[in-house]
């Protein structure tokens, strides 16, 4: 293959676009992008910005180096910079120019270069037209296998596709086998310099959410709503919801006969992961009651975005919650600052005032006497 056969590349272009079912613009790119390297890696260097354009009609390519304008008199980089005087009458200081070449032949290394460079952008292409089918299925769950685990990441074939399920969105604690197949939710299509890659989730609350829709079909016909979640996958959810019909209990909703809704949910998230669901309301104390649950409240003080919740020393502990995690979620389900205060007992100090008293009617006698 030491000459590039232009010609051959340019039949090539149909063949291409119709067996990896990509558009032929896409397909002349790619082959564009391997001419332009090729020539750089016979004709210049790395730093070098080159395009190249090729006739599929005559199977003849031209490649265009792109150098910016300086002045006179300065030192200047060959590969990326040319000076005024070289640049010609009516360039410009600043300004970017193209120097036009034609394409020939290429060495060996270059051709062998240009195979290269195909083989790997129609790899990224085809997976970037992949990755773009599956955009309208963003913000579901489907179920994959999972091909491999590796330290930072676990990555799952999807069949047409295969995403990636970084640390971050994976449930704390959960333990990942090759060959396993498990429901994940498509959170994002990232697209960056090696191409675009599917970001899968399972630790994320929109994962408990879908997980719910699945269960319950209440959620479909509006009869009642998700108002919020706040998560700490693998550890505890807490989910806000509300009915629109009156007479429907939200929570029972959910929960199921028998709780058979909610134990679905909690079977493929773990049985390690607790689910609080409780009772959205518009009034904010009543709200921040219900999202310290299974706690008891005294009494809450609102001011701005910052609430002083009272409760008694045996509530204490449960309103804060092992490592400060029920107060943490309640916290970012209502987005209230949430304090826990020990609300002082009357009822001990009822009592030493009444021993006060008997000792000082005591004492009284004593002295009389």
């Amino acid at each position: 293959m030491e000459n590039l056969d232009l010609k051959q590349m340019s039949a090539m272009v149909d063949i291409i676009s119709e067996e990896k079912g990509l558009p032929k613009e896409t397909v002349l790119d790619v082959i564009e992008q391997a001419i332009a390297a090729a020539w750089r890696k016979d004709n210049g260097d790395r730093d070098m910005n080159v395009r190249a354009s090729l006739n599929t009609k005559t199977g003849e390519a031209d490649v265009f180096v792109a150098r910016e304008v300086i002045e006179d008199g300065l030192a200047y980089n060959p590969s990326t910079e040319i000076p005024l005087k070289e640049a010609g009458k009516k360039a410009k200081v600043g300004e970017t120019i193209e120097e036009k070449f034609k394409v020939k032949s290429f060495g060996r290394v270059a051709a062998g270069t240009a195979k290269q460079v195909v083989i790997q952008r129609l790899r990224e292409a085809e997976n970037d037209a992949v990755l773009t089918a599956f955009e309208d299925k963003i913000g579901t769950v489907v179920t994959g296998t999972i091909s491999r685990v590796e330290p930072k990441l676990v990555r799952i074939d999807l069949g047409r596709a295969s995403g990636i399920m970084p640390r971050s969105e994976q449930i704390d604690g959960e333990y990942y086998t090759v060959g396993n197949r498990i429901k994940v939710y498509i959170k994002n299509i990232e697209r960056g310099d090696r191409g675009a890659q599917l970001i899968l989730s399972r630790g994320s609350a929109e994962f408990i959410e879908c997980l719910f829709r699945q269960e319950v079909p209440e959620l479909e016909n509006g009869t009642v709503e998700i108002k919020g979640i706040a998560r700490e996958a693998g550890k505890r959810t807490k989910i806000a919801v509300q009915s629109t019909v009156p007479g429907v209990d939200p929570v029972g909703t959910f929960v199921g006969g028998r709780g058979i809704r909610v134990q679905a949910v909690m079977n493929e998230i773990g049985d390690k992961e607790k689910i609080d669901i409780i009772t959205w309301s518009d009034n904010i104390s009543e709200y921040i009651r219900e999202a310290l649950s299974p706690a008891e409240i005294v009494k809450v003080e609102v001011e701005g975005k910052k609430a002083k919740v009272y409760v008694t020393e045996d509530q204490q502990s449960i309103a804060i919650g092992k490592q400060g995690q029920n107060v943490r979620l309640a916290s970012k389900l209502t987005g209230y600052e949430i304090d826990i205060e020990l609300m002082k007992s009357t009822h001990k100090k009822k009592k030493q005032n009444v021993e006060d008293a008997l000792l000082s009617a005591l004492e009284e006698e004593t002295t009389e006497e």
